[in-house]
């Protein structure tokens, strides 16, 4: 097990380790949310859980684009960036 961490990039296991706290977030949030069986509850965790995943997604699409960024061309940079932010306002409008 520990020669395959090794393998590893250190990039890809942040990336990863960033999902598995977003995905353990999110298992907490449901879990409150049957606890408390109230619909005013559930959207407030809802909206809660709004403002974690854009962050884990940017923190996550950072640490990629700074790992492959000397492989980029700077058109292909920019067109990953303009992707996110179009995402970005998909998620808040």
């Amino acid at each position: 097990m520990k020669q395959w961490l090794e393998t590893i990039n250190g990039s890809v296991l942040i990336m990863a380790c960033l999902r598995f706290v977003s995905s353990f977030i999110e298992l907490t949030v449901a879990v409150l949310i049957l606890m408390n069986n109230d619909v005013k509850k559930a959207l407030m965790f809802n909206g809660l859980l709004a403002l974690v995943g854009p962050f884990i997604m940017i923190a996550s699409f950072t640490i990629g684009l700074v790992s492959v960024a000397d492989q980029l061309s700077f058109a292909k940079l920019a067109f990953i960036v303009i992707g996110v932010l179009f995402i970005l306002i998909g998620i808040f409008k």
